[in-house]
Parts: structure tokens; sequence; C-alpha cells
């Protein structure tokens, strides 16, 4: 998510059976020869049941459902359990369905949950401090310490690989934005194991298309379909006791967008690369920028440049805190603030083939209560009664109205929009840049442990 600037009956009848019997009757004639003839027997017809055969034929009758029906209950347990069977491997160990529906915890017995990618800090000037940190035996004790929180975030990082995995194979033009975003919310709320605050969806999928760079989710009738020609951003994010993985990728079916694509991906490598203990923020936005910027698009004879969108940025995460304080710019300048030991971060850029800036534009559907919020007194019961619900299922974690519609809340367009003005809750509007242009997005989190630097939500996708 990012920061900005500023889902036949057989038997009793054989027709009585219509039977022909032959007989061979012998007749002799006066020359004495014997000869055969075959003489056909009229049908008999079988005499009327009496009333207790009739019944007894029923009971025989009935009990043969029964124990038929006895045999198809049996044969489906059976096969239950052999669904059951099949879900676990050679090791015994249960395997993912398609499309995904096994809770990640029920994958891993021994709940160790995989580690992202591996990287070395960079060695900055005059400094080999970084090198030493992944061998120093004090480092790895102080990584050890944190074990708890790693196996937390890596958890919530795996529900967000086999979610998107499931996703980008499973979306194709033609279907609504409500459609993809039901369908990825309902496998995330299973994988993730969803319990409340405990663990579940860390903010509204994102799949703003085009010239909408972020924050565009669609609200309860939006008829928008995804088109072949479209661009579109999947931003989402799940959690585990508060402990965010924040990560998105783009989607695009045509392949002259390719260079888009391929520009804010290597751009967002880059920041992660650049990402470090003592690295001062400013610098990761200069690398950034160089790289993004060194692309071009070509769309219908006509070349674009590449540009950094550079009043949205990457952050810094904390628990239950999405924003945590700390931006990570993709464009030279900035802060000189710089990154320390155990800090969590949303390593994303943005490219356009527009102006390079966004601004509000379009219906707004993300919401979050703000995390340093005082006391307010609030009149409307409505209000009050709408913050009771934001409290219960969200907390300070983001929401979209479709969320609340889902809860069975209605008629609270009044109560949002009195905590907004209130600024208990704040609006985040979709973020546009010229209609016409283009946008694309890469995200991943990073984890600063005291030896090294880990890309928690790392896949073989991106």
């Amino acid at each position: 998510m990012a920061a900005v600037k500023t889902d036949i009956e057989v038997g009793e009848n054989e027709d009585d059976a219509e039977i022909e019997e032959i007989e061979d009757v012998e007749e002799t004639n006066s020359t004495n020869e014997v000869t055969k003839k075959k003489k056909k027997k009229k049908k008999k017809k079988k005499p009327a049941e009496n009333g207790s055969a009739a019944i007894e034929k029923e009971n025989i009758a009935e009990n043969g459902e029964a124990n038929g029906d006895i045999e198809k209950e049996a044969g489906d347990e059976g096969e239950k359990k052999k669904k059951k069977r099949n879900r676990k491997g050679k090791s015994g160990k249960n395997q993912q369905t398609d499309p995904p529906s096994v809770p990640i915890v029920d994958l891993f017995p021994d709940q160790v949950f995989p580690e992202g990618e591996i990287m070395q800090y960079p060695i900055l000037k005059d400094d080999r401090t970084a090198k030493d940190r992944f061998t120093s035996e004090e480092k790895k004790a102080l990584d050890r310490m944190h074990n708890d929180i790693y196996n937390e975030v890596r958890l919530a990082a795996e529900a967000h690989r086999q979610t998107r995995k499931h996703i980008q194979k499973w979306v194709k033009p033609g279907m609504t934005m409500i459609e993809i975003c039901e369908e990825l919310e309902g496998v995330a709320r299973k994988l993730i194991k969803e319990n409340g605050l405990q663990a579940g969806l860390a903010f509204p999928t994102g799949c703003s298309r085009n010239h909408c760079a972020a924050h565009y989710t669609p609200n309860a009738g939006d008829p928008t379909v995804l088109e072949y020609d479209d661009v579109v951003k999947i931003d989402f994010g799940t959690h585990i006791n508060g402990r965010i993985i924040d990560c998105a990728f783009t989607l695009s079916f045509n392949p002259k967008y390719d260079n888009l694509v391929n520009a804010v991906k290597d751009a967002t490598n880059t920041g992660i690369k650049a990402a470090g203990i003592d690295v001062k923020l400013c610098d990761i936005g200069a690398a950034i920028q160089e790289v993004m910027e060194s692309y071009e698009l070509e769309l219908d004879g006509k070349t674009y440049p590449i540009k950094s969108i550079r009043n949205l940025n990457g952050h810094s995460i904390s628990p239950y805190r999405i924003h945590a304080g700390k931006t990570v710019p993709i464009v030279k300048g900035g802060e000189e603030t710089v990154m320390e030991e155990n800090e969590f971060y949303a390593i994303e850029t943005f490219g356009s083939t527009g102006r390079g800036v966004v601004h509000d534009d379009m219906e707004c559907s993300h919401y979050m209560k703000n995390f340093d919020t005082p006391y307010v007194p609030l009149r409307l019961m409505s209000s009050k009664s709408l913050l009771n619900v934001i409290n219960k299922n969200f907390g300070t974690l983001a929401f979209c109205k479709r969320w609340l519609d889902r809860l069975g809340a209605t008629k609270y367009q009044m109560a949002l929009k009195d905590l907004c003005d209130k600024g208990i809750v704040e609006a985040y509007p979709p973020l546009c840049d010229i209609k016409g242009c283009y946008t694309a997005q890469f995200e991943h989190t990073i984890m600063l442990r005291p030896t090294c630097k880990e890309v928690v939500s790392r896949g073989d996708d991106y």
C-alpha cells in the first residue's frame, strides 16, 4: 500500500415373460415316417399375487433400496477418506489444493515457515562492518532472539506468495474487478486462517488500472471490467499479529507494455539491493530513479520516457501500522534519515509514462483509522456504532466499503464521513496520473535483521 507525500425396474414383470415353449411331437403317418412338428403353447398369465406376497415383495424392494443407500453412503465416506489421503504427500505432510484452500499453518506441522531471500548488506564507504554482520556470533545471537517475530512474518509472506501465484494464473480479461478482488481475498483469508485481529488481510486489494497508480478497489456495484489492454497493479497485504506483508505486482496481457513492467521491476530490485542498516533513505531514492529512468516505452509509434512517480514512496512498517513514519523515496533528494537494525520496510516503486506525479481522483474506497488519534467525543449514535465495528474488525489496519458491507453494516456513509471529518479515520482516495498514460508498480517487504537483509516476500514470480 503506497505511502504518499503531502471468493428399469427388473423382475416381477418380465412382460410375463412371453414364454414360448417348443415341444417336439411325434406323428406317425401311413408310411410310418416319423416327423417332428413344432407346437406353440399359448401365453400363460401369472396368477395375481395375494396381499401377503405383494407386501413381502415390497419389503424386499425397500430393503434392496436401503442396502443400496448404505452402500452408496459407505462409498461416499470412502471417497472422502481417499480425498483426505490425497492431500498428503509421501512425506506425510499436507499438500496444497488447487485452488489453494489449506491454511499455511496446516502445511507446515513443525510451524517453521520458509525464509525469504537472504542478502548481505551493502558495504558503505570506509565501513567493513556490513560484511562482518553475516558471520558475527553476537549478531547471530541477536537474530535468534527475534525468531518468533521473523516466523510470524514468514507465515504471512507464505500466504501472500501462494495467493498471488493462484491469482496470476486465474485472472483473465473480461472479469470484473469485484470478481477478481473477491477471489483473491477469499483465498487469502483461507490461507492466512483469518482470526479477528490476530490474523487476516492487512489492507484492501488494490487493483488500480492504467493511469490510476494506487489505492483503487471497487465499491459495491462497480461494473468495471478488466480489459486486454489494461495495465493493472495488484497490491494486497496479509498479517499475523499485526506483522504486515505489503507486496505488489503488475499484470499486463499485451506484451507492448513489457518495457514499462520491466523498468519498475528492475527499479524495485535496485532499491532492495541498496537498502540496509545505516543506509540513507535519500541514497536509495537516487539509485531507484537512475534505473527507472534509463528505460523508455514505445507505444503506437511514439516513444515515452518512463518516470518515477515522485510523490509516491516506500515506507517503514511496524505492528498494526502500515506507514510507520519513515518514507523511502523513489527519486533523488529527500531525507538523509538512515535505516536501522530490526526495522521492516516496504520497498515499492512506481513508473509512469505520464507526468510522474499523482493526485486524488475518482470515488474513495480505502479508509484507515489514524494510529495516534486521541479520544474524540462523538454525538451521532451511528458514528459510535461504526467506530465500534472498525475497532473490533480492523483496529488501525486499512479497510474498504466492501468490507463494511461484508460485515453487514448498512447506511454508514454519513457516519463514515463524520469520523473522517473529526480526524478519527483517514480517507485514501485513488491516486492517478494524467488520463491516457500507463503506470506500473512492484513492491516487496524486507526485514533488516542483525545478520542480514531478508526479502521476506520474495517468490519465484518476482
